[in-house]
C-alpha cells in the first residue's frame, strides 16, 4: 500500500477524546484495569494517520502570518464538484448548490427549521444515531421510528409498508434519511431509495439525507446519492456531506450541503447564518481542498480495504466464538452493531454489566441503547488490524467467557 493504516498511534495528550474520556473519567461507569491499554472503539474517529496531503496544505498555510477575514476559494467548490463526479457519478453539481455548514448536525437543524412548525414529527429509520435524536429533541421536534427489518438473509431492509403508514399516522412532511445508515452500515440500493422517495412524493414529505459516511462504502457497493433519484429527489432532498468521516478531520469543523431546490437552499442558507457562527475555519478549507484530489481517492481506496479486513475479522470472530451475540456485516461505514440480547438472557448478565467488562479490560466501546439498540452495542474498528485482533482476543478472554 502506498499509505501507512498499520503504524499504532499515541493519541495521549493529543486532545483526543476517544482516549482523553475514558483515560480521565472512566467510562460507561468502568475504569480501565491497571495493566491493560485503551484501545478505543467507541466514537466515530479514525485511529489513522490521515492524508498526508492534508497536513502539508494546513502546514503550508499556517506559514502565512495573517489570519484574518477571507472568502471561498473557487478551488473549494471546484474539490467539491469534482470528487462528487469521481466518486458518486454526479455529472450536474454547480458551485451555487454547495453551501457551507458547521457540522452536519448544524445542517440538519436549519433543514428543520425551515420545513417543519415547532412540535412536528419526523420520521426516521430505527435503529437511529444518536445526533439526530438529540437534534431533533432540542430543537422541539418529535421522531417517530419507521423499524427497519431483517430479511432471510439476515440484511436490514426499509419497511415501506410502516413508513407510509406513520406518516399518513403522524401527518408528516419531514424525513431524515442517513445513507449509508448508521448505525446499522446498510448501503442503500437505487431500487430501495427509489420506493422510498416515490412514497415521499406521493405524500409530499421533504427529505434530510445525511451522507456523510458516503465515501467509506465496502469494495462492491456504490454510494448512490438521494438527490439522484430523480428529478423530483432533487427538488425535495437536502444532501449533507462533510470530509470528517472520510478522512478523520472532525476537529477541524467543516461540513457543507448540497441542495438543488433555490426556494429551500435560499431559506436554509439563511438560517444557517442566523446565528452568525455558520463561518469555516480557513484551515479546513485547506483541508477540503488538499483532500478531494487524486492522491485522496487513492488514500480511500486503501483505507476500505484495511476497514473491509477488519469488518471480516471482526464478524467472523464473533460468530465463531461469541454463542448469543449478534451482528450483520455492514456494506458501509467502520461501525458494528452488536445484538447482545441472547448472549446476556443466556449469561445472566445485563447490558451493562457486559459493557463494564470490556472497558475494564480496556475494549472502550459505545452503548447501543441511545441508538435505539434496547441490548446493543455499538463498535468503531477504523483502527491498525493489530489493535482489532488485540481487542477480540481480550474480549474472548476477559467478557463473553
Amino acid at each position: 500500500m502506498q499509505y501507512d493504516f498499520t503504524s499504532i498511534i499515541d493519541r495521549v495528550n493529543k486532545d483526543a477524546k476517544a482516549v482523553e474520556m475514558p483515560l480521565h473519567e472512566g467510562f460507561l461507569g468502568a475504569k480501565v484495569k491497571e495493566g491493560f491499554s485503551i484501545i478505543p472503539m467507541w466514537v466515530a474517529d479514525m485511529n489513522f494517520a490521515t492524508l498526508p496531503d492534508i497536513c502539508d496544505a494546513i502546514v503550508a498555510r499556517a506559514k502565512h502570518p495573517t489570519f484574518g477575514y477571507y472568502d471561498y476559494r473557487k478551488e473549494y467548490y471546484d474539490a467539491i464538484i469534482s470528487w462528487h463526479k469521481a466518486r458518486y457519478g454526479v455529472d450536474d453539481l454547480k458551485a451555487e448548490y454547495i453551501g457551507y455548514e458547521n457540522g452536519v448536525l448544524g445542517g440538519v437543524a436549519s433543514a428543520l427549521r425551515v420545513l417543519c412548525s415547532y412540535g412536528d414529527n419526523i420520521l426516521i429509520q430505527s435503529p437511529t444515531y444518536i445526533g439526530f435524536s438529540k437534534t431533533c429533541a432540542d430543537n422541539g421536534y418529535n421522531l417517530i421510528e419507521n423499524p427497519m427489518i431483517q430479511d432471510e438473509k439476515g440484511i436490514w431492509r426499509l419497511d415501506y409498508e410502516d413508513a407510509e403508514k406513520k406518516i399518513e399516522q403522524y401527518n408528516i412532511h419531514t424525513a431524515i434519511i442517513c445513507s449509508p445508515h448508521n448505525p446499522l452500515g446498510r448501503v442503500w440500493e437505487k431500487e430501495e431509495l427509489a420506493r422510498l422517495m416515490d412514497i415521499y412524493r406521493r405524500h409530499d414529505v421533504y427529505v434530510i439525507s445525511d451522507e456523510i459516511w458516503a465515501d467509506l462504502i465496502m469494495p462492491g457497493k456504490i454510494h448512490v446519492p438521494t438527490h439522484s433519484i430523480s428529478e423530483d429527489a432533487k427538488m425535495r432532498t437536502i444532501s449533507l456531506y462533510a470530509p470528517s468521516k472520510t478522512f478523520n478531520l472532525a476537529g477541524l469543523i467543516g461540513s457543507y450541503h448540497v441542495i438543488y431546490n433555490d426556494y429551500l437552499r435560499a431559506r436554509i442558507e439563511k438560517e444557517s447564518r442566523r446565528t452568525h457562527y455558520n463561518s469555516m475555519n480557513v484551515l479546513s478549507m485547506h483541508a477540503l481542498i488538499a483532500a478531494y484530489q487524486e492522491n485522496g481517492q487513492i488514500w480511500i481506496d486503501e483505507l476500505k480495504e484495511v476497514l473491509k479486513e477488519n469488518i471480516d475479522y471482526a464478524c467472523k470472530y464473533i460468530n465463531d466464538n461469541f454463542a448469543g451475540v449478534k451482528v450483520t456485516k455492514p456494506e458501509g461505514t467502520y461501525m458494528l452493531f452488536i445484538d447482545c440480547t441472547e448472549y446476556c438472557q443466556k449469561a445472566g448478565i445485563t447490558i451493562d454489566e457486559l459493557q463494564k467488562l470490556g472497558v475494564e479490560h480496556g475494549v472502550i466501546w459505545q452503548d447501543g441503547r441511545p441508538f435505539h439498540g434496547p441490548c446493543h452495542i455499538r463498535m468503531n474498528l477504523a483502527l491498525p488490524h493489530a489493535l482489532v485482533i488485540e481487542a477480540f482476543d481480550r474480549l474472548n478472554r476477559y467478557v463473553f467467557k
